[in-house]
């Protein structure tokens, strides 16, 4: 595919993305014929983006990941192709930096990429018969305490089977992609990107039998909650927020719509993990 627009995606009231911009976008109007520069800080114009998304052939994200997931949720069902420029603290997903970002941006101009999809969720707050909230997610679903309050109950329903009632300070629904954030730090697994699957992960839960359950991404997952303690709420990736009350049900289900990341090969998943994590050989044993 020939590439001739191209979006730059970032919150633009942080100066590391500003001060990247500045040099980034002059050397990409050489390459191709449009380039647009998007905000998509929390406060920015969504039908700006969905309406300039139309006709882009791939986007660049500048940020961590936390610029990634807010790229894809704002594009909506405008999808394009992301690669993401790390500027980040950690950046599982971001997959080039600024000290490499020229000759791989050249790659991909030139049709030197392959792309990868993953799974992406949608996540809606159904009360009293109505949805009071909808959303799409890329890591995950949480629910948990908002403030100081006592251990959240919450039934846990997959396809319609009641699985169990967790008592416990939350309970993580994650994606694939999403098994190295929140749901890592909960006990949970990690799964490679690739497969097609929800992990559901309590968080710190009373009963020690309660462990974490991956399923397939086909499944329809239902949390409702029975406590009626205030200051529990539902996060999606962190970034979209809203109260719960006693009886609201927090569904979850595989999005028709997918992320699409371009892959320049500049690292593999497992080298990430060692990167990221710290993951290492042999212990350093100390000398005598």
């Amino acid at each position: 595919m020939k590439i001739e627009k191209i979006l730059i995606l970032g919150n633009l009231s942080r100066a590391k993305v500003n001060n990247t911009v500045k040099t980034f976008k002059p050397w990409l109007e050489k390459k191709v014929k449009s380039v647009e520069v998007i905000n998509i800080a929390e406060d920015s114009d969504d039908k700006l983006l969905k309406k300039t998304s139309l006709n882009a052939d791939i986007g660049v994200v500048l940020g961590g990941d936390g610029a990634i997931l807010a790229a894809c949720r704002r594009l909506g069902e405008n999808q394009i192709p992301l690669v993401g420029i790390h500027l980040g603290n950690f950046g599982f997903l971001t997959e080039l930096t600024l000290k490499d970002v020229y000759p791989y941006m050249e790659n991909i101009l030139n049709g030197k990429y392959r792309l990868s999809s993953r799974v992406v969720l949608t996540c809606r707050v159904i009360r009293e018969s109505k949805i009071v909230m909808e959303s799409i997610g890329v890591n995950d679903v949480v629910i948990s305490r908002s403030s100081l309050s006592r251990l959240i109950s919450i039934q846990v329903t997959i396809d319609g089977d009641e699985i169990a009632h967790y008592r416990s300070d939350g309970i993580i629904v994650s994606t694939p992609i999403g098994s190295t954030a929140h749901n890592l730090a909960a006990g949970g697994p990690i799964l490679v990107p690739e497969l097609r699957a929800f992990i559901i992960t309590p968080i710190c839960p009373h009963t020690l039998t309660n462990r974490p359950l991956v399923i397939h991404s086909d499944a329809k997952i239902e949390l409702k909650v029975l406590s009626a303690s205030s200051g529990v709420g539902v996060t999606v990736d962190g970034q979209v927020y809203v109260d719960l009350c006693e009886g609201d049900v927090v569904s979850i289900e595989k999005s028709d719509l997918q992320l699409q990341l371009i892959d320049t090969r500049t690292r593999t998943f497992y080298g990430v993990l060692r990167e990221k994590l710290n993951w290492a050989g042999h212990p350093q044993y100390a000398k005598n």
